[in-house]
């Protein structure tokens, strides 16, 4: 219980750090908060262009298909990416100030969170555009968004205390990033692989989710609850995983940094 007591008891250097998180991804920019918008929009434009004109995909209403899968991505590929960096990036402060250390993680997921409902308003958007409106199935994407991010507050402890021992780790993040795309129902549906490949991308815990997603949005239909809760499962027992591998390596972050 002592982690939820130091992040109460800091929570104002919380507050400051996730704060300094989205308003440094967008320093010194003209257009500002503006790019939440215009990055999913720019990578949708080329997916709208390439699946149904060049690939000819027939899949309907596939803007809003690609959008759902998209932008739910984005947020699981900053939070990963960031996170892998940020003891690192904030090594002076660990090496001179005491607080709890796990804030720096906890807080490169939370403003990729608040990025990512923002950017949710594209979604919605699109789905009133198009015709579809919104659902009742509305109320599980609080749900969906929970699974997520304790899912990738889990990655994010680990990878943010691993990067400190080992610098190229963040490398590999970005090549099996890459790799984990293709393999993520992003821009196909996963209806249209085979199925002992179909077997293999249901054990990649983002299938479940932006399947979740997509099931509110898209299908407007009640999520996989037996699916989610299995990710539920792993992502809790990542985070407490996650959690405790942080709080050893981190005694030998100052010597480290």
């Amino acid at each position: 219980m002592n982690v939820f007591k130091n992040i109460y008891n800091y929570r104002e250097l919380l507050k400051n750090n996730v704060k300094k998180e989205i308003r440094g991804k967008y320093k010194n920019s003209v257009l500002g908060v503006v790019w939440t918008f215009l990055n999913p929009l720019l990578q949708l434009l080329v997916y709208a262009l390439i699946f149904p004109l060049i690939l000819r995909s027939t899949q309907p209403y596939y803007v809003i298909f690609v959008c759902v899968g998209l932008i739910p991505w984005t947020f699981f590929t900053t939070s990963v990416s960031q996170s892998s960096w940020t003891v690192i990036s904030n090594g002076n402060i660990v090496k001179k100030v005491y607080f709890p250390r796990e804030i720096l993680p906890i807080s490169v997921v939370t403003s990729a969170m608040v990025n990512f409902l923002i950017s949710t308003l594209l979604i919605i958007a699109f789905c009133f555009i198009y015709g579809l409106g919104l659902t009742k199935y509305v109320i599980f994407f609080p749900l969906v968004l929970i699974i997520q991010y304790i899912f990738q507050l889990g990655i994010s402890f680990m990878l943010s205390s691993f990067t400190v021992y080992f610098r190229d780790l963040e490398h590999f993040v970005q090549i099996i990033l890459q790799v984990m795309f293709y393999a993520t129902p992003i821009v196909y549906s996963g209806d249209t692989i085979a199925q002992p490949f179909r077997t293999v991308l249901n054990l990649n815990p983002m299938t479940h989710i932006i399947n979740g997603y997509r099931a509110i949005f898209y299908n407007q239909t009640m999520p996989n609850l037996a699916n989610l809760g299995v990710v539920f499962i792993l992502s809790v027992v990542i985070c407490v995983v996650g959690y405790f591998i942080f709080r050893k390596l981190q005694k030998g972050f100052a010597e480290e940094l």
